[in-house]
């Protein structure tokens, strides 16, 4: 038997260019593609890198009550088709944030910030909240309350709780529930949880999330993993565990999409490991509305981009018009 490769489709073998956009949260972002927390500063630094009017939205460092300097170095480390890294949330805190960097993505989205070929950048910005205490996430969401141009919050939960003995919200149902209720009853915005994949059921939390009144989903966060340097004997992160990202988790992440999808009935960000325009649509054709995008801005600044490139191309190629309708297509 002999394969052939398949012959590309024209521009002209659909009637009009592919519709790219998505509704998420109520949002209509022009492209399924966010560039994910910690991966892409707090935007204005991907100004001159990135042509952002090309993606659909970015997600901002996380970011909490108070600045943090994160964890000691080294924080990162590459692992075969992964990253392990536990840069321990460094951030400026929120007050910083929405006083100095928030008017800035906000003026780069303005007429006055118009690209240099004069395109109009309007893309979403979504928050990413992470605390130690259910009073920690609330009050930097009343902050962020106040703050304009916010298309919603991304709610990290894969925080351990130092007033219950460090459980991590994200693994234990009743601190889960507890702290989605409380943002939702402070938010004037979409709240989005981020769940933690370290769990033994995906399905109870993504149902024990939406149920406390989460408007979305995201998934999946880092796994918790480790690297050991066989001649020192020493972790290779200082911090000794880190997270795990990166392609090698990708059909793990995709498989939690999938089970997510098919329980709850709320919107599904995906990520895990998604490095081109085909990873997008296997997330999409699992579950989810739109993805974020993280490693792969480590090993190319400008990877959000060139796979919304590629996506146009693709869609093209598979004869796709409106690309929202392969959201939990998959034929099973």
């Amino acid at each position: 038997m002999s394969l052939t490769k398949p012959k590309k489709t024209s521009d002209a073998a659909l009637a009009q260019p592919p519709d790219l956009s998505v509704s998420f949260c109520g949002i209509t972002l022009k492209s399924p593609i966010i560039a994910a927390s910690g991966t892409f500063g707090y935007g204005i630094e991907f100004d001159d890198v990135v042509h952002l009017h090309k993606l659909g939205g970015l997600v901002v460092k996380g970011l909490s009550r108070e600045p943090m300097i994160g964890n000691p170095p080294p924080r990162l480390w590459e692992t075969p088709a992964g990253m392990l890294n536990a840069i321990g949330l460094q951030n400026i805190g929120v007050r910083a944030f929405v006083e100095d960097k928030l008017p800035a993505l906000n003026a780069m989205r303005s007429d006055a910030g118009k690209g240099v070929k004069g395109e109009k950048r309007d893309f979403a910005v979504f928050a990413n909240v992470f605390g130690y205490t259910c009073e920690d996430y609330v009050e930097v969401v009343r902050v962020l309350n106040d703050g304009e141009g916010i298309a919603a919050y991304e709610i990290n939960v894969s925080c351990p709780n130092t007033a219950h003995g460090g459980i991590v919200f994200g693994t234990d149902p009743w601190m889960l529930s507890e702290v989605v209720s409380a943002v939702k009853r402070v938010a004037t915005r979409p709240v989005i949880v981020k769940l933690s994949p370290n769990v033994t059921s995906i399905p109870q939390m993504a149902s024990i999330a939406a149920e406390a009144g989460a408007d979305a989903l995201s998934l999946v966060n880092t796994f918790v993993a480790m690297a050991i340097d066989v001649e020192t004997r020493r972790p290779r992160i200082a911090n000794v565990t880190a997270g795990l990202s990166g392609p090698a988790i990708k059909p793990i992440a995709v498989r939690m999409v999938y089970e997510a999808f098919r329980t709850v009935k709320i919107p599904i960000l995906g990520m895990g490991g998604i490095s081109r325009a085909a990873d997008v649509a296997e997330f999409m054709l699992a579950g989810a509305t739109a993805i974020e995008i993280g490693t792969a801005n480590y090993w190319d600044p400008c990877a959000t981009e060139a796979i919304a490139d590629e996506l146009l191309r693709w869609c093209v190629e598979h004869r796709v018009e409106r690309l929202s309708e392969l959201t939990g297509a998959v034929i099973v």
